[in-house]
């Protein structure tokens, strides 16, 4: 009964193995002599034999035949009897994955190795791992797909900051290894205006407005690395091709931005540019810092030249201006003049480049009226043409930020023809985003 009994469990683990397993071989240590418990249809086609007297001999015919040739030496090692005896007397499972080739195709396999209770046979098994190979693919591209959308910014596509930190130490690891033969620049670029464009034509526009600002400077940097960092911050690092050619680039960079000024058509980029220095820059982040101070000297002087092109345009759309705000510019012009004290009053309304002069000054230069529209463009008529470029450069001081013009004399035709000296101080009022609303001031002859 108790034969029986071990009988039915040595079944059900042959059973349960050959379940699991897609070639068994069982194996006399002593004499190699083996048998084949389990050969599925597919590894009839191996042609191998169900038993025989010596599993080492069969084992190397067999791999010679259908082992993928890069595994071949691996499963000959395994496979040879002193290295397979040695390690089946440490008595422990032992697995090693290869490659067959039959059939026109390459199936994944693992050969596992059991040591029996009996010390004196062991257990060679082959399992198809097929399955398990397309799944490890899988989650394997998964996670190169995932790593992939960390290291993208998922408005824009380009590579995000996660990606540019990356990116910078392997700079640094490169400036290491090859110094003063490494060569790259970094270019930062910083949207104008990003926060009064979410904050009045709303996110959504400001979203696309990104877009189209990454857009522009990839097209610019075509074969550079490209990182969005930041809301409105975007960093270049030019190698290769737009290295040697960089100065060129940011040139182009620079002009279009600007015609997207003047234009208002599009995305208004502020960008500066530093060139990695091998004699005295240490890391990445020396170069970096440079060009993000280049970038903000940039974005003031685009700053300035937006200002100015307010002060000095005429209105575009031939708005009349409203009633409500000429009351407004009166009240305000009053009040200057009150505490003037002395000398010629203006304010101007750039919004509507509409402007209220004081009758002093109307009549000294025979101005048309206390009230005029682009009096600005009027003005600088009656500035002598040596002392134009001298009051354009004081204007230009007004909008750097201040909102005051630094006094100075110039020249200027009255009425009769002839010119006097005059010295003026002038101011700019800005709106709630920071635009030059109103320009005005106080001009006093000398």
């Amino acid at each position: 009964m108790e034969q029986n009994l071990n009988q039915e469990a040595f079944n059900q683990i042959a059973l349960t193995l050959g379940k699991h397993f897609d070639n068994l071989y069982y194996v006399d240590l002593e004499t190699t002599q083996y048998s084949t418990y389990v050969s599925l249809k597919q590894f009839k086609e191996l042609d191998t034999p169900q038993e025989g007297e010596n599993f080492f001999e069969m084992a190397r015919e067999i791999a010679e035949k259908y082992v993928h040739p890069d595994d071949l030496e691996d499963i000959l090692q395994t496979f040879q009897k002193d290295t397979m005896m040695e390690r089946l007397s440490r008595n422990r499972p032992f697995s090693m994955d290869f490659r067959l080739v039959f059939g026109g195709r390459i199936v994944h396999m693992r050969h596992i190795e059991i040591v029996c209770e009996d010390k004196k046979h062991f257990l060679c098994c082959l399992e198809n791992t097929e399955d398990e190979h397309r799944r490890n693919l899988e989650q394997e591209r998964d996670l190169e797909s995932a790593k992939r959308m960390a290291r993208r910014d998922a408005l824009t596509g380009i590579r995000n900051k996660n990606a540019f930190e990356e990116f910078a130490q392997q700079v640094n690891e490169d400036m290491k290894i090859t110094g003063g033969a490494y060569q790259f620049a970094v270019v930062m670029c910083d949207i104008n205006d990003l926060k009064r464009i979410n904050d009045t034509r709303g996110h959504s526009f400001g979203d696309e407005f990104i877009q189209r600002a990454s857009r522009m400077i990839c097209d610019v940097f075509e074969h550079s690395a490209v990182f969005r960092i930041g809301g409105d911050e975007f960093v270049v690092v030019l190698k290769g091709r737009d290295y040697e050619n960089r100065d060129s680039l940011l040139g182009n960079m620079k002009s279009e931005s600007r015609a997207n000024s003047r234009s208002l058509t599009g995305p208004v980029v502020a960008c500066g540019m530093a060139v990695y220095d091998p004699d005295n820059d240490q890391r990445f982040s020396e170069v970096f810092e440079r060009a993000d101070k280049e970038m903000y000297e940039d974005k003031g002087r685009l700053k300035n030249e937006k200002a100015r092109g307010a002060i000095f345009s005429h209105n575009q759309v031939g708005e009349r201006i409203p009633t409500e705000r000429k009351r407004l510019l009166d009240g305000m012009f009053g009040a200057l003049y009150t505490i003037a004290g002395e000398g010629f009053v203006y304010l101007n309304d750039l919004r509507y480049d509409y402007s209220r002069w004081s009758l002093p000054l109307v009549d000294e230069f025979k101005m048309e009226s206390e009230y005029m529209y682009h009096a600005g463009t009027l003005w600088e008529k009656h500035i002598h043409p040596d002392d134009l470029e001298v009051y354009k450069e004081a204007v230009h001081a007004a909008v750097s930020g201040k909102g005051e013009v630094l006094p100075i004399t110039y020249r200027a035709k009255r009425g009769d023809g002839t010119y006097g000296v005059y010295s003026t101080r002038a101011f700019i009022l800005t709106d709630c985003n920071g635009c030059p609303e109103y320009f005005g001031g106080i001009i006093i002859q000398q």
